[in-house]
């Protein structure tokens, strides 16, 4: 077995970077575990590390104040009444502006989730796929953090089959036969193999990195019927936990028109670092910004919710629609897209097979756990 990987590291879109001296891990790509999945804490238990229960207490910016506010639930009541989505679907935005009886602010915040949450755009998200996750998943529930990392859980599964700063270029495949080109450090590479397992990012599957010879048209439709959601994410290191001062034990920090709408604390951890948020359309207004501007960005949303910021002294950012080896976040459903992941997931000529949060269609799609478990599906199919 050989794993060809494009980065210097292992990972992916889970990237646990640390500011030097502090002991809580930042994460720039994933961060939560969502629910209880089997698959991601059989895999800590296996690594030795586990999940740690994350703080929930929220606060919005309002007039000035910030108020008690649970973004989720606030966002849950634009899902009532949905019985018209069985009949046809509509994209998110559509569908909230049909809604009648809603206050401003469930409004606000069912955008909010929708573009932050799910990094989707409003106007292209569908809506039947946003209110059966927001019902029916277990994401919305129990929050927790791997110990130490996502690092932890990863490094526990590399091994010596894996080549790193591999990009592959070229994929020429038939009925029980594959082989990969690409460049490993300026060196032209080829890999054979009766079978392979192609985990590229949506992003990536639908742009023109990596060319499949033939063509994988049976998967054209199923690209088209889904999006890459933007993330851009920043880590801000302070001299202080300024925040602790007046809200103490605070998690989340909303503000919904700002450039960065969430930030988020380490908590239960007590660290002087902030996460700062940015999704969906948002994500696309930083696109092409240089580091300095996202900064100003970053601390102008801050001083929206704190209206002051303490000493800053260090800082981690990444923009995922501009990192080439993702090309986004994590995919999302757009309008009319029903069963496009089982489409993508279906593997072709018992030699392709396929994986990624993108195609799991066991309800944790756009998480880490979508992620492992569809590879764990994929290595069964191929066996």
């Amino acid at each position: 077995m050989l794993v060809v990987e494009a980065r210097s590291r292992i990972g992916g879109r889970c990237w646990t970077c640390r500011f030097p001296g502090l002991s809580a891990p930042v994460e720039l790509g994933a961060e939560f575990i969502h629910g209880r999945p089997p698959v991601t804490l059989a895999l800590l238990q296996r690594a030795g590390s586990a999940a740690l229960d994350s703080a929930r207490t929220q606060r919005f910016v309002t007039d000035g104040r910030l108020r008690a506010i649970d973004a989720f639930a606030e966002a849950r009541k634009a899902m009532r009444n949905t019985a018209v989505l069985k009949v046809k679907d509509w994209s998110f935005a559509t569908f909230l502006a049909r809604k009648r009886g809603l206050s401003r602010r469930t409004r606000s915040f069912a955008r909010m989730m929708v573009e932050g949450f799910d990094a989707a755009d409003p106007a292209r998200a569908s809506a039947r796929a946003i209110v059966e996750e927001w019902c029916a998943s277990p994401q919305l529930g129990a929050q927790f953090r791997p110990l130490g990392g996502y690092s932890a859980l990863l490094d526990s599964l590399a091994g010596s089959d894996v080549r790193l700063q591999s990009v592959v270029r070229e994929i020429r495949w038939e009925r029980g036969s594959v082989e990969v080109r690409g460049e490993c450090l300026g060196t032209r590479f080829r890999h054979r193999a009766p079978q392979a397992i192609v985990s590229l990012p949506l992003g990536v599957l639908q742009s023109d990195a990596v060319r499949f010879i033939p063509a994988l048209k049976e998967k054209r439709p199923a690209l088209k019927k889904l999006a890459s959601g933007p993330v851009v994410k920043i880590a801000l290191r302070f001299r202080a936990a300024f925040w602790e001062e007046e809200h103490p034990g605070v998690a989340f920090f909303h503000s919904p028109a700002a450039a960065f709408p969430t930030f988020w604390t380490p908590l239960p951890t007590r660290v002087p670092f902030l996460i700062g948020w940015a999704g969906g359309p948002k994500a696309v207004r930083l696109a092409g910004l240089k580091r300095d501007e996202v900064v100003r960005c970053a601390l102008h949303s801050l001083r929206s919710i704190f209206g002051r910021q303490g000493e800053l002294v260090a800082i981690h950012a990444h923009d995922w629609q501009a990192d080439p080896y993702a090309r986004g976040a994590y995919s999302y459903v757009t309008v009319g897209g029903e069963g496009a992941r089982q489409a993508l997931q279906a593997p072709l000529g018992d030699t392709l097979y396929f994986a990624g949060e993108a195609t799991d269609t066991q309800g944790e799609a756009g998480t880490v756990a979508g992620a492992l478990q569809s590879g764990l599906l994929a290595a069964r199919q191929l066996i």
